[in-house]
C-alpha cells in the first residue's frame, strides 16, 4: 500500500469518528480554511472546515443541484462557489441531500475576513444557527515583501508588522477563551508551544520532500498522489500520526528516486497546477502523460507547507500562530506575494508549463491570477488559463479543456 493510500484509509476511519461525534450532539466549530485550526485541534474540539465540507458536497455530486437552487432563489451568480456551497445547502433546508444527513448547528463559527464575502457568509450562518461568530481581521500589509518566504520563518514580526500581529493575536486570545468556555478545558500554553514545535518539524520534513521532487531527474510522484500525502497530515498537523506519516512519505519519495522511478517515464515537459484542486476530476492531472510526456510536478500544497507554515516561536507560540495565519491566503493568491513565489517555485521545479485554474467568481482564490500569469510568462513559463471552479462542475467541459491544453503542448513541440 502506498503512503497516499494509507493516508486516505486513516482519514476515512478518522472521519467516521468525527461524524459520530457531531451527529451525536458534540459541540463542534465550523470554520474557514485560513483560520487558526491549531486552537481547535490542541483543545480537542471537533471542527469542520467550510471549504472541505464544500468539497465533500461536490464529491457527492450535489453541487449542481444546490447552485441551480441558489440562482433560482435570486442569489447572484458571482458568489464564491468554494466558500458559499455549504451555506447554500444549509439555506436550501433538505438535510437528506447533504453528506451525513446535514450538519447540526455548530457551537462556534470562525472566519477570517480575507475577502468581502467571507464575513457576510459567516454572518448568515450565525443568523441561521444562532452560533456565536468570531471574525478575524485581515488588514493589508503596508509594504509587502515579494520574497516573503525568505523572511517568514524567522523574521515574521518585521515582515507582517507589529500592529497587525497585535490585533490578530488579541482576536486569537478571545477565540481561545471561547473554546475554553465551550470545552471546559484550560489552554496549556507550555503544551501549546510543544505542539507548535511538532508542527514546524512536520512542515520541515515536507519541505525536504519538496526539495527531493524538485531536484529529481524525473518526477517520482505526481500531484494527485502528493496531495493526500500533504493535505491529510496537514489536517492532523502536530499529531504523532502526522509526524510519522510525513516521515514515511519523505522516505517513499527518496526510495522512488533512488530506484529511478518516474511517474511519467517519457517525461519531456514539467507542469505546475496553480490553484486549488479540481476536486470533481482529479484524473485530469494525468491526461497528457502518454500523448505529450507532460507530467504535473507541482501544486501549491506541498511547497507551501514549509514556506507558509513554519514560524519560529520566539517565546510566544500564540503570536507565532498569528504570524502563520495573518497573510496565508494573500501569499497564495494576491500580488505581489504570489507572483514572486510562483516564479521561484517554477525555477526550482524546472517548470515548462503552468496550468492556472481561475475561478471566475471567487475573489478569494482568483484575485491576482492574471498578475501571476504575467510574472510567470516573463520568467519563460508558458501559462494556460483554465477558467473553471473547484467544486462547480456545471461549466466544466473536460474535452474542451483537454483540447485547449493539447493545442498548447503541440505548439511547444513544433517550436522546440
Amino acid at each position: 500500500m502506498t503512503r497516499a493510500a494509507e493516508a486516505a484509509a486513516y482519514q476515512k476511519d478518522w472521519l467516521k469518528g468525527l461524524r459520530q461525534q457531531i451527529t451525536s450532539g458534540a459541540s463542534f466549530a465550523f470554520v474557514n480554511a485560513d483560520t487558526p485550526h491549531e486552537i481547535f485541534h490542541f483543545m480537542d474540539m471537533p471542527m469542520v472546515t467550510n471549504q472541505w465540507w464544500s468539497a465533500v458536497i461536490a464529491a457527492k455530486q450535489q453541487a449542481p443541484y444546490f447552485f441551480d437552487w441558489m440562482e433560482d432563489e435570486g442569489f447572484h451568480g458571482h458568489l464564491p462557489k468554494y466558500s458559499s456551497l455549504p451555506l447554500v445547502a444549509q439555506l436550501e433546508g433538505d438535510p437528506s441531500r447533504q453528506p451525513w444527513g446535514g450538519l447540526p448547528a455548530p457551537a462556534l463559527l470562525c472566519a477570517r475576513q480575507s475577502s468581502d464575502e467571507h464575513g457576510r457568509i459567516f454572518r448568515r450562518w450565525s443568523e441561521l444557527t444562532g452560533a456565536p461568530l468570531h471574525l478575524l481581521s485581515a488588514p493589508g500589509v503596508a509594504d509587502p515583501a515579494p520574497n516573503w518566504w525568505e523572511m517568514a520563518r524567522e523574521n515574521w514580526e518585521e515582515l507582517y508588522g507589529t500592529d497587525r500581529l497585535d490585533l490578530l493575536q488579541a482576536e486569537i486570545e478571545e477565540l481561545i477563551t471561547a473554546v475554553e468556555d465551550l470545552t471546559g478545558r484550560s489552554f496549556d500554553r507550555e503544551g501549546f508551544a510543544v505542539y507548535m514545535d511538532k508542527i514546524d518539524r512536520m512542515e520541515k520534513m515536507l519541505g525536504e520532500v519538496s526539495d527531493l521532487i524538485a531536484s529529481a531527474p524525473k518526477v517520482p510522484m505526481g500531484i494527485a498522489e502528493q496531495m493526500p500525502n500533504v493535505m491529510i497530515p496537514q489536517w492532523h498537523r502536530g499529531s504523532d500520526w502526522a509526524l510519522s506519516h510525513v516521515k514515511g512519505f519523505r522516505d517513499e519519495v527518496a526510495e522512488r528516486i533512488e530506484a529511478g522511478h518516474a511517474e511519467c517515464p517519457n517525461e519531456k515537459i514539467r507542469m505546475m497546477w496553480i490553484g486549488a484542486g479540481l476536486w470533481f476530476d482529479t484524473s485530469f492531472y494525468r491526461a497528457f502523460e502518454e500523448t505529450h510526456g507532460a507530467t504535473f510536478a507541482w501544486s501549491m500544497y506541498l511547497p507551501f507547507a514549509s514556506d507558509g507554515y513554519i514560524r519560529a516561536d520566539h517565546g510566544d507560540p500564540v503570536r507565532a500562530l498569528a504570524a502563520r495565519v495573518s497573510a496565508m491566503n494573500e501569499q497564495l493568491h494576491q500580488p505581489p506575494w504570489v507572483n514572486e513565489w510562483l516564479v521561484a517555485q517554477a525555477r526550482k521545479y524546472r517548470i515548462d508549463v503552468a496550468l492556472m485554474l481561475i475561478p471566475e467568481h471567487d475573489r478569494f482564490s482568483g484575485y491576482g491570477s492574471l498578475f501571476a500569469k504575467r510574472a510567470l510568462e516573463q520568467a519563460g513559463v508558458k501559462v494556460i488559463e483554465i477558467w473553471s471552479d473547484m467544486v462547480d462542475p456545471r461549466a466544466w467541459d473536460r474535452e474542451a479543456a483537454v483540447a485547449q491544453v493539447t493545442a498548447a503542448l503541440d505548439e511547444m513541440e513544433v517550436t522546440a
